[in-house]
């Protein structure tokens, strides 16, 4: 069953037209990822955007050691923005980047049960949940990242909270490093190299480029060709080191490191509430239930 909400969701991923989204749903039993792909071998759609709505609240924040060396990335959600802008809620969450750079935890689980290095007497659960008690709200850390480096860790914190990154350069200085930071931040890539992209990736991509190509007319055998040209454009949409410097359209990153004789090991952004579904409400109908 095809409902208009899966019409709209598919729609804001897209940007196709209405009746598009309802044609694919609909020979695709209203499957997401199906849907997606037909539209984008259609030349529809020319890749899934993720929906524009913050799915949750709370805040992102990052923590370097003073040498450089170490580097710590943390996601904590809170159910309304109000909550970021408190002082409390802010200084919790950069202890808990704290404590993940210095105790260096496996996952959330084991952090949850170390003993808080901010809280005497506390595990960092019970400090949560302090929090939650005296803020009056649910809480919850969701992930965390950290880097050891050879060369320098960097952070950068966007928006009071909304994205972090936190980069690892094997060579390169503060300046470049804070650079790439601000690359990853407003680019989004999701590998630093063509090399570290999933073959399975790869060969949807160029399977996705080949049907999209013949349905423009063109034979098999110079679709072929024209896939080999197209899929270095993937490849600068996805590849930190393939994209287009945002400091300067006319030089790609690998230019960049290569004058800066810099070179990037690792690199994670996590942008506050990104792939958490959140609870549509209607405030109009929730006053008149109070009301009534």
């Amino acid at each position: 069953m095809v409902t208009a909400s899966l019409v709209k969701e598919l729609r804001e991923k897209t940007g196709a037209g209405m009746m598009d989204c309802k044609k694919v749903l609909t020979e695709t039993d209203g499957d997401m990822e199906k849907a997606i792909e037909l539209l984008r071998e259609r030349g529809i759609a020319k890749a899934a955007k993720k929906s524009g709505r913050v799915a949750a609240e709370g805040l992102v924040e990052a923590y370097i050691s003073e040498d450089g060396k170490t580097g710590a990335v943390v996601e904590v959600n809170s159910e309304t923005d109000f909550v970021a802008k408190n002082q409390e809620f802010k200084e919790f969450v950069e202890n808990v980047a704290k404590q993940v750079l210095e105790t260096n935890p496996k996952d959330v689980e084991e952090l949850l049960a170390q003993p808080a290095n901010f809280e005497e007497g506390k595990t960092i659960q019970e400090a949560l949940v302090e929090k939650i008690a005296t803020i009056g709200e649910n809480l919850s850390i969701r992930r965390f990242a950290r880097f050891e480096s050879e060369g320098l860790v960097e952070k950068y914190i966007h928006g009071d909270g909304k994205i972090a990154v936190l980069v690892n350069m094997k060579k390169g200085d503060k300046e470049v490093a804070k650079d790439i930071c601000m690359q990853i931040a407003a680019a989004r890539p999701e590998y630093v190299r063509k090399e570290e992209v999933p073959q399975e990736r790869v060969d949807k991509e160029m399977e996705i480029l080949k049907i999209q190509t013949m349905n423009e007319g063109k034979p098999e055998a110079i679709a072929e060709k024209i896939v080999m040209g197209r899929i270095g454009k993937f490849y600068e949409e996805i590849c930190l080191v393939n994209q287009v410097f945002v400091k300067d359209a006319s030089l790609k990153v690998s230019d960049v490191l290569s004058q800066k004789d810099a070179d990037v090991a690792e690199f994670v952004r996590f942008e506050k509430g990104e792939g958490i579904e959140k609870k549509e409400e209607n405030f109009a109908e929730e006053v008149m239930k109070q009301i009534k």
